[in-house]
């Protein structure tokens, strides 16, 4: 597996950049390897759990082909990309390259997206509603960002979210390992040079109308929220009114469904550990038994845990959780359930000292066996 080193002071970043301006970092990863090949690209983007499209440059306007696409002979040989979402689920050396920010929250890490670019190619001046780390691979690109107010929406039909055109305030030519962080709202459009790789690092917070879906998705699924609000006509109402006190008091009600703290503790991190992409899951050939796995331990094998899956330790609800599941923490299993959480790779030693826990060792052979981690 690649070895990736950000060359990058993190404190600093968060403290002056991370969700306030744009930064171009030159070299930021010192003689950068792709992790993927173009034809390894083209290779992934047929497979049917893959989430991939080509975007079509034509006379100053864009065009989305959705994948899966199996021949590129009719978009000829230049002013056009294909983009390949979440490549870290499927090859982990992207993985690797995701895991050089592991300082940010990782309940917001979204996925990484590969591109391959022919001269010409690219998707436009456009805005996006997350923050995004662009790290150039072979060839070069040109980068331009605008500020955050200069942008204003264009009428299109390709979906994307395109924007006119913008006077920049970063204006670079990337070449392989640089390294541009863009966030939110922020325009900005790549120019590809030569013929080019390049990878997204995306980091999202779930919108209101996610957060508020989840929430009645839930209160549905477990029968609550049945509590209707109670109130007296009051006096000097017309009856055809509806009065502020009333509506006020509704969305009280509604504050109400939310104010269990345990509740919204849970759904939170099963929400928040959930993948928007479909993970590629490395079930083995049999099923393993408890004894199976002590035994490849202690011969040596250690375990990882596959490319995407989020596992997030939520001290609030006192649970680990794990793809959208919840698992209760004891007091005894919490150091080897932040072990999992914090760790992509176990080593022998520590997955037998996981194992010594009985809610543990059942649950972690259960998703073994569903492929969620894998040994090796």
């Amino acid at each position: 597996m690649a070895h990736y080193h950000l060359n990058l002071d993190s404190q600093q970043f968060l403290k002056q950049h991370w969700q306030q301006q744009p930064l171009f970092v030159a070299n930021a990863f010192s003689d950068f390897i792709d992790p993927i090949t173009p034809d390894e690209l083209a290779g992934l983007a047929l497979e049917p759990e893959a989430s991939s499209r080509v975007i079509v440059s034509e006379n100053g306007d864009w065009r989305v082909v959705p994948g899966p696409v199996s021949d590129f002979e009719p978009f000829g040989d230049q002013n056009w990309q294909l983009l390949l979402q979440a490549c870290n689920h499927f090859v982990p050396d992207a993985q690797a390259l995701a895991d050089c920010f592991d300082f940010l929250p990782q309940w917001r890490f979204d996925d990484l997206m590969a591109s391959f670019a022919t001269i010409g190619g690219g998707v436009g001046p456009h805005i996006d509603n997350y923050d995004v780390f662009i790290i150039q691979g072979s060839g070069r690109r040109r980068w331009q960002v605008g500020d955050k107010l200069s942008n204003q929406s264009r009428n299109t039909e390709s979906g994307l979210d395109l924007v006119n055109d913008f006077t920049p305030i970063i204006d670079v030519e990337m070449s392989p390992g640089d390294l541009l962080y863009i966030p939110k709202g922020y325009p900005h459009c790549g120019q590809t040079l030569t013929e080019s790789q390049s990878y997204s690092v995306g980091f999202r917070s779930p919108s209101q109308q996610e957060l508020l879906s989840h929430l009645a998705d839930h209160l549905l699924e477990h029968n609550l929220g049945q509590q209707r609000l109670e109130t007296r006509h009051q006096l000097g109402t017309e009856a055809h009114q509806l009065s502020k006190d009333h509506l006020a008091q509704m969305r009280e009600l509604m504050q109400a469904a939310m104010d269990n703290e345990q509740m919204m503790s849970s759904l939170m991190g099963q929400q928040l550990s959930q993948n928007r992409f479909e993970l590629a899951l490395q079930p083995p050939e049999l099923p393993y038994q408890t004894d199976d796995l002590l035994r490849l331990f202690d011969e040596g094998h250690h375990l990882h845990r596959i490319g995407g899956l989020k596992c997030l330790l939520s001290p609030a609800a006192d649970a680990l959780f794990v793809d959208g599941d919840m698992h209760k923490l004891s007091k005894a299993s919490r150091d080897g359930a932040e072990l999992l959480a914090k760790q992509r790779e176990i080593t022998p030693e520590q997955a037998l000292l996981v194992f010594a826990n009985p809610e543990l060792r059942e649950w972690l052979t259960e998703y073994v066996n569903l492929g969620y981690w894998y040994l090796e």
